[in-house]
């Protein structure tokens, strides 16, 4: 039975033009990732250089500089930026003169980014702000985030903003990070982590659109008279729909989900995964590794994709509308991002910050201060996400399948 409802799903014209566009959207932001870091390598000519090669030859450059960074580490790199922005090159008026002078910097270009990044206010960023340190600079790499971090939450709009147990959580987090930090090229990870969640979030919509018709489809066919009067319609067939939209959203978000994966990172390589986040997010109070925040993306997408596909078949199942039942996903992913760009109350932030599109995109997530006081103890979102939708996911399975195996036929 679960075999003939997976089959009836995809007979419908409809649903193989789905499957083209997954296919569509997993190509597009596979080859916008990787393009992307394909512009970031400048030969020792200045002639840019675009491809799969260059991205290779800025790993390679990048790699090179690869280990802990220590007060040394961090001095040495103040030093080689202020030696390269001191060359008749870097000095020139002339544009290829200064592309030169660029192409010796891209080795250091990652590590002078963290740099900038500890040096700038809280809510600043400034490219150029390596070029004004000293080596003596560097011993105050690591000082400045908890120091800036302290600074921000005494400013007079955060002070209703977080509970002094909250700003406690956040200082007790930035001094738990293992320092000196390891560096290694991580441009690759980056573009992966920003592409992954326009393919998580047209996962959503298009997985919901197929599920949106598995029980609705037997009320617009006028077939549901048969289908409960069957000697097992109202047990082993309600059971298969439920199956069948579990393995339509399991295998298709884990194939794409993959296959975005090899593409991606087998052209960039998979180097930097054992770095911690704060090689990108600088200001992320989460102590995790990029590899650890992979993990995160791809089990936190199939949550938000599993959540919102059954959502999607309990309208369905309910209303007998497809219609309606595809609407779910686009409310869910959108709306709340609206709300989120607008909204100016901290109550609704709060409240957005725990809506299942956060799963879809929790790059950003793991880059945001969003807290919550369960009993005393204050903890991420992302705790709360992961362990909410879990639940419910698992609820609405029999919640689904007791909704339509007593539903009446009209």
């Amino acid at each position: 039975m679960l075999f003939y409802e997976v089959k009836k799903i995809f007979s419908r014209v409809v649903n193989k033009v789905v499957l083209v566009l997954l296919a569509i959207v997993l190509l597009f932001a596979s080859v916008m990732a990787i393009r992307e870091n394909e512009n970031y390598w400048v030969n020792e000519t200045g002639e840019s250089e675009y491809g799969i090669h260059a991205v290779r030859k800025l790993a390679k450059a990048q790699h090179e500089w690869a280990g802990t960074l220590t007060e040394q580490c961090i001095a040495e790199v103040i030093q080689e930026n202020a030696r390269i922005r001191n060359t008749p090159e870097a000095q020139s008026e002339d544009i290829q003169q200064q592309n030169i002078a660029y192409s010796w910097r891209q080795g250091i270009e990652g590590i002078r980014d963290v740099i900038n990044s500890s040096f700038c206010a809280f809510q600043e960023y400034d490219y150029y702000k390596a070029d004004t340190l000293t080596a003596a600079d560097a011993a105050d790499f690591y000082s400045n985030r908890t120091a800036h971090l302290e600074e921000w939450l005494s400013n007079e709009e955060n002070t209703d903003r977080y509970s002094d147990a909250e700003k406690q959580f956040l200082l007790e987090q930035y001094q738990k990070m293992e320092i000196p930090l390891k560096y290694d090229f991580v441009r690759n990870w980056d573009s992966f982590f920003q592409w992954s969640v326009t393919i998580q979030m047209f996962l959503a919509m298009l997985l919901g659109f197929l599920v949106s018709g598995i029980f609705s489809g037997e009320a617009q066919t006028k077939a549901d008279a048969v289908f409960y009067a069957a000697q097992y319609g109202r047990s082993k067939g309600v059971r298969a729909k439920v199956l069948a939209g579990f393995c339509i959203v399991t295998v298709l978000y884990w194939v794409v989900f993959l296959l975005y994966t090899l593409f991606v990172l087998g052209c960039t390589g998979f180097i930097g995964a054992d770095c911690m986040i704060q090689i990108m997010h600088w200001k992320s109070f989460y102590n995790i590794t990029i590899g650890q925040e992979y993990l995160l993306l791809a089990v936190g997408g199939y949550i938000g994709c599993l959540f919102l596909s059954a959502l999607t078949m309990l309208v369905s199942a309910k209303t007998n509308s497809t219609v309606l039942a595809v609407l779910v996903p686009f409310v869910a992913i959108f709306i709340p991002n609206f709300i989120y760009n607008q909204s100016t109350s901290l109550l609704a932030d709060k409240i957005v910050g725990l809506l299942p599109d956060q799963l879809l995109q929790l790059n950003s997530v793991l880059c945001r201060f969003s807290l919550y006081s369960i009993g005393g103890t204050v903890v991420g979102s992302i705790s709360i996400l992961f362990v909410l939708y879990t639940v419910l996911t698992l609820v609405l399975q029999p919640v689904l399948y007791t909704v339509f195996r007593k539903k009446e036929v009209r």
